[in-house]
């Protein structure tokens, strides 16, 4: 952090020496170290994923309130998500779909920024000490690997948000000493969430033609991660809701299996997703585009 405000500041000072008038107009190249270089762009990785973050939050969480109740709250686990986004507005009001943001949003943005760093910081390095291999000549994995990265500093961060977050949500009081209750299958949710994100966003434009939108980049992308690990989401909502203190994950996964409800919640689920993850790409894009016209001009 240090040397990267050095850096700007370096960068201040040379601009302003150039554009002082009456200064020659030379053709000046300024040439960074290659180790801050790197730091450089990890530190956009992070921004661009803050951006990605804060975006998903500030769209997404009153569908997110739906998936949530449906998934952990008892006398939700057989409604319609129509009928349970009816119960909150009727009893809560307008504010009754954001219950549970504030905590997502101080979060949110701190994972998702984290997920998006660690994963460019960990393919960078693999990139430059590993060689490249695909299984089956498509699945590269260094892309996984790097996404089992990100992932897991997503899910170490998210945690405890995220406990609180679905107390609020389904209505539930939380204390310091629950902040982690189902902090390792959320962990493990977030490690196959992110590595899945990750392969198809490497592979998804092998399949289509032309160029494809941000926008549908990670709606798309998002939306067959969350397929593949839908059930574990289930699972993880329901242990850090409170109201299943008593159960290991292994019990509710089996009984979400023989009651059908592996995939409870997924319709308002894949909603959220396609629409905040969509339009979180695309600010994640925007960061990233900004940053290549400025960073160039360093090199």
């Amino acid at each position: 952090t240090v040397f990267l405000f050095r850096t700007v500041h370096i960068m201040a000072e040379v601009k302003s020496v150039l554009a002082t008038p009456g200064a020659p107009h030379l053709d000046v190249e300024v040439q960074l170290p290659a180790h801050r270089i790197q730091a450089l762009q990890t530190l956009v990785s992070f921004l661009a994923g803050g951006a990605y973050g804060l975006t998903s939050v500030a769209v997404g969480q009153p569908l997110d309130t739906v998936k949530t109740r449906m998934q952990a709250r008892p006398d939700s686990v057989s409604s319609s998500a129509w009928r349970v986004a009816w119960d909150v507005l009727r009893r809560q009001g307008p504010q009754g779909p954001y219950r549970g943001g504030l905590p997502v949003v101080l979060g949110g943005t701190m994972f998702r920024s984290a997920q998006f760093g660690f994963y460019e910081a960990a393919l960078g390095r693999l990139r430059r000490t590993t060689p490249s291999y695909k299984f089956l000549g498509f699945l590269d994995w260094q892309v996984a690997v790097a996404g089992c990265v990100g992932g897991i500093a997503r899910g170490v961060i998210e945690a405890p948000f995220d406990q609180v977050k679905v107390c609020r949500q389904v209505e539930h009081s939380w204390s310091v000493r629950t902040l982690f209750q189902g902090s390792g299958v959320t962990i493990l949710r977030n490690t196959a969430l992110f590595c899945s994100f990750s392969i198809y966003r490497d592979l998804l434009p092998n399949f289509v033609s032309g160029d494809i939108s941000p926008f549908w980049m990670g709606a798309i992308c998002s939306n067959l991660a969350w397929l593949t690990v839908w059930p574990l989401d289930v699972i993880k909502s329901q242990r850090q809701s409170g109201n299943y203190e008593s159960r290991s994950s292994i019990s509710l996964l089996r009984e979400a299996a023989q009651t059908h409800h592996l995939y409870r919640g997924l319709l308002p689920g894949l909603g959220r997703s396609t629409v905040a993850n969509g339009c979180a790409m695309v600010a994640y894009k925007k960061i990233e585009e900004m940053a290549d016209v400025a960073l160039p001009k360093w090199r």
